[in-house]
């Protein structure tokens, strides 16, 4: 597709974005350690709903009903305890029936970690050459900040749309997906969705899925000085372990194209592992937890099962086990897979926006390898896609950064995506 004119009214808002507020709210976001499930992502969502206020929006704060939510058919389930969770969308509303286009992204970040791998206090962000680090920098307060400037920007311009631009903040989407599942079943909807995960400058239009899964594998306890009477559980998990690697391999033999620059695009993980309470005892006990890919498009109680069966089958072929079988449970969110139907229109729209908005090429498609809310957005019929500031490969870990200009550019690729989505009136 061949560069597009700016119009008078996206170079308006394009000259609203304001890079110093960027800088300044993702410090300020930063700064509020918004872990899951913690009273400070509560927190987040009363600060930006505070903003949305501000900015004259039609804001809908809510406190979800835990209980109900967790009663109703495809809940994400969750890992992180919580006792609240707060739903947020703020709303442009347009000036005729045109199309509605929602920007989302989550408060919550994962926990620091070992505070001692990090370069300075975590929860105290560093702006330093451009660059500011800190946890949830990149995943995912830099593109919460880029959706806020793009409706504040457009906001400011006095551009009149045609439709409507929602931005819908989240909690939860580390461990499953509750804030997001919360929104949509309160009836926030549109007709696309661009969701500002870390994406390294490129179009993410699929992403694999993600199970839970802890198995517990029994053994014989004794006396360590006497181990022949007894069956150590860790011995007996052995066999399990090989049969999940042939899994893993035989389940990443042929990924989808969008996913076939990844080594392993549906890995299976162990964790966690716990065996034995003390080192003179037989351990009658080893638990492992781990993570299962969800290929493209697959059922998840169809990953369940070739799980499950490949567990099976291994107890089958050991004599400990086959009397005394390991057990697989699912803990945890439930993360499928989720894609942008192939041809629909939102890819188009948003490649050319960043390419009209940074002068550059258009950004490549692909797919990736983990869960998000996508899965959500699609599975409720919204077509969605992520394309957002950072990279991935820095998320959740001491090194996590975002460079402020890639912030502003994506503020910029979201002005002129909402207008050419929901159109202006003159």
């Amino acid at each position: 597709m061949p560069d597009s004119e700016i119009t008078a009214p996206e170079a308006a808002a394009l000259a609203a974005v304001d890079p110093a507020a960027v800088a300044a709210d993702l410090l300020a976001f930063l700064a509020v350690p918004s872990v899951t499930g913690t009273a400070a992502e509560s927190e987040m969502q009363h600060l930006l709903a505070d903003r949305l206020d501000r900015l004259g929006l039609a804001t809908d704060l809510w406190s979800m009903d835990l209980a109900a939510l967790r009663e109703t058919p495809g809940f994400p389930g969750t890992e992180a305890p919580r006792d609240e969770a707060w739903g947020l969308v703020g709303t442009a509303e347009g000036a005729g029936d045109g199309p509605r286009i929602i920007l989302q992204g989550h408060v919550d970040v994962v926990p620091p970690g070992d505070r001692a791998q990090w370069d300075g206090d975590p929860f105290v962000p560093r702006l330093d050459g451009g660059i500011v680090r800190g946890r949830g920098a990149c995943d995912m307060k830099a593109g919460v900040v880029a959706n806020l400037a793009a409706v504040a920007a457009i906001r400011a311009s006095g551009v009149r749309l045609r439709g409507e631009v929602a931005a819908h903040f989240v909690v939860g989407e580390e461990d499953g997906g509750i804030g997001a599942f919360g929104t949509l079943q309160r009836g926030h909807t549109g007709d696309a969705c661009v969701i500002t995960e870390p994406t390294g400058g490129t179009l993410l239009t699929a992403n694999a899925g993600s199970l839970t899964f802890r198995i517990a594998v029994p053994g014989k306890a004794t006396h360590a000085s006497t181990r022949d009477a007894g069956v150590s559980a860790i011995d007996a998990y052995a066999p399990i372990a090989a049969a999940l690697a042939a899994l893993e391999a035989e389940r990443n033999a042929d990924p989808d194209p969008l996913l076939a620059e990844y080594p392993l695009p549906y890995a299976l993980s162990v964790g966690v592992l716990r065996a034995g309470d003390w080192a003179s005892s037989v351990p009658d006990l080893l638990v492992a937890e781990g993570r299962l890919g969800v290929r493209l498009g697959e059922d998840p109680a169809a990953a369940r099962a070739a799980f499950e069966s490949t567990v099976a089958e291994a107890c089958g072929r050991d004599p400990w086990l086959r009397d005394h079988p390991a057990v697989v449970t699912w803990p945890g969110g439930v993360f499928a897979s989720g894609r942008l139907p192939s041809g629909h229109p939102l890819g188009d729209v948003v490649a050319q926006a960043h390419a009209d908005a940074a002068g550059g090429p258009r950004p490549r498609e692909r797919g990736a390898p983990y869960g998000s809310d996508l899965r959500l957005y699609a599975g409720a019929g919204i077509p969605t896609l992520q394309f957002g500031p950072g990279d991935v490969r820095v998320a959740h870990s001491p090194r996590e950064h975002v460079r402020l200009a890639e912030v502003v550019e994506v503020a910029r690729t979201l002005v002129l995506a909402v207008l050419r989505t929901v159109g202006t009136v003159d």
